[in-house]
């Protein structure tokens, strides 16, 4: 039982196993059992236990249905570090007593479709986890944990939508929801919208008007065409959407031409749909920058 529970257990674990209140009274006296909460005890003393022990004796201090939550569900998800001293835990219903050490948070929302483990810690899914996340990080952090699932390869979008649809009220769902714009293709704009944006901002700000939608053919390759050019300072915009350009292949072969126009002494310049939406003065400073730079 020690090895599978990161060497702590709870009184009632010690009980069943043959050894009475008083035994374990009498063993932790003698330094051969180590209180770490009420009712939970270990093999090592506290400053010796592993996080993922400090975890686990935490949901066994919580009782029956507590899971490790928040934060920490996050460590364990591999979605981000977590060094705080304390320990976010979401026990279900509307009370549970204060423990040292420990952040609880009540839920009458979660469900057992809620609730997995890691590491043999009982804890809150991935998706739960990142709505849970939400409530207590900025949106930067919850930005780069879905980014994170991402790259492993765990980002499961309908799971996120059900958790939205089950807990619309919850604190972390509007800052979710935000940070969702970016991976949910049915929200994104059509490709000539994101360029249509883009040449009204170049109209905006007096700069070169460029010329769209161009076609390439460069070292015998196959041809390729491009978003916007601007052929006398040989400058290419690429205006990116998750949409068009999020799929494995579509990396490749934007990299492979990037490459291409590099050697053929073009620079290429690549705005994001959220650029354009949330900071159109950079796109513009920027583009008018290069432009000045490769005029010269």
């Amino acid at each position: 039982m020690a090895a599978q529970q990161h060497v702590v257990f709870a009184l009632g674990q010690l009980v069943e196993l043959g050894l009475g209140p008083a035994g374990v009274r009498k063993r932790a006296a003698t330094g051969r059992l180590h209180r770490i909460h009420r009712g939970v005890y270990s093999l090592v003393p506290p400053d010796q236990l592993t996080w993922r022990g400090r975890y686990l004796a935490a949901v066994l201090a919580c009782g029956d249905g507590a899971v490790v939550s928040h934060r920490e569900a996050a460590a364990l998800h591999n979605l981000r570090p977590s060094n705080r001293r304390q320990i976010d835990v979401t026990v279900p219903g509307r009370s549970a007593r204060r423990l040292r050490g420990l952040t609880v948070h009540r839920s009458v929302t979660l469900t057992a479709a809620d609730v997995t483990v890691a590491d043999d810690i009982p804890c809150t899914t991935l998706a739960r986890t990142h709505l849970d996340l939400a409530a207590v990080v900025p949106l930067e952090q919850t930005e780069r944990a879905l980014n994170q699932a991402e790259a492993m390869g765990v980002l499961n979008l309908r799971a996120l939508v059900d958790q939205l649809e089950r807990n619309p009220h919850a604190r972390g769902a509007p800052q979710l929801r935000h940070a969702l714009e970016l991976y949910m293709p049915e929200t994104a704009p059509t490709e000539s919208a994101i360029e249509e944006a883009f040449v009204a901002l170049c109209r905006g700000a007096a700069l070169p008007g460029p010329e769209r939608q161009v076609w390439f053919t460069l070292d015998g390759g196959e041809p390729f065409r491009v978003d916007f050019l601007w052929r006398a300072q040989r400058l290419v915009l690429e205006a990116d959407s998750r949409t068009f350009h999020g799929t494995a292949r579509a990396f490749e072969d934007d990299r492979r031409r990037d490459q291409r126009l590099a050697r053929a002494q073009w620079q290429v310049l690549r705005v994001t749909r959220r650029q354009l939406e949330h900071d159109p003065a950079w796109v513009v400073e920027m583009v008018a920058d290069v432009l000045r730079q490769r005029a010269a």
